[in-house]
């Protein structure tokens, strides 16, 4: 089924937010994006109507539609919250991943692989990376978990892509997903829990890290 207009230009703005062209904050003006997107103000505002349903838009009176933004507490209670989804698909996954999404997570995480040997791109790994998190999902064959695990994953993706940005954190990714798909696949449910929980959550170390890197967001969508 062709997507509507209004779904197309939505994953665009989609697109921009999660690779910080339009940072949290930033107002969305409808005249600017229907410009931007050579559409009528009409489908603009359906896409940012959808957006706002999905969290990653905020609709403020007499401000208009902006880029949604979180204080430090919900960006902590939202890692919280995914790294539950995540270690929940993990433990579901481990008991119900068939043989041929069993290869499609060897795969993936082939593709991660191979993209860390070529100089370890953080735009393209984070991409691999949500490929690699969607097979997870997928094989917990449990339709509403997914929805609610892609439903906050899409909310935090500024965040996440800049996580990946933190000096080291490609190659340690890289090494978690190794045990991870290690986990899956001998069926060991509870340690492919405990390892995506770890996996997702920022605290300590990782938590400074991310808070310190978020002025980035706004400084290279202004560069």
């Amino acid at each position: 089924m062709k997507k509507k207009l209004s779904e197309d230009v939505r994953d665009q703005i989609e697109e921009l937010i999660a690779f910080g062209k339009l940072p949290p904050g930033e107002h969305l003006d409808e005249t600017e994006l229907a410009d931007r997107f050579g559409v009528s103000r009409t489908p603009i505002r359906e896409a940012l109507n959808q957006l706002a349903t999905a969290g990653l838009v905020e609709l403020r009176a007499r401000r208009g539609a902006v880029v949604a933004q979180f204080t430090a507490q919900q960006l902590v209670e939202m890692f919280e919250v995914m790294g539950e989804f995540e270690g929940m698909c993990g433990r579901l996954a481990a008991r119900r991943l068939t043989d041929e999404e069993q290869q499609e997570l060897v795969a993936t995480h082939e593709e991660c692989k191979a993209a860390m040997a070529k100089g370890g791109d953080p735009d393209e790994y984070y991409q691999l990376n949500d490929k690699f998190h969607g097979v997870i999902y997928r094989g917990s064959h449990n339709e509403f978990l997914i929805e609610q695990a892609w439903g906050l994953r899409r909310r935090l993706r500024p965040y996440r892509r800049l996580q990946l940005r933190v000096r080291g954190r490609i190659p340690t990714s890289l090494d978690e997903h190794d045990a991870i798909v290690k986990a899956i696949l001998a069926g060991d449910g509870d340690t492919a829990n405990e390892l995506l929980r770890s996996h997702v959550m920022v605290q300590g170390q990782r938590f400074a890290d991310l808070v310190a890197s978020l002025p980035l967001l706004k400084a290279r969508s202004a560069a």
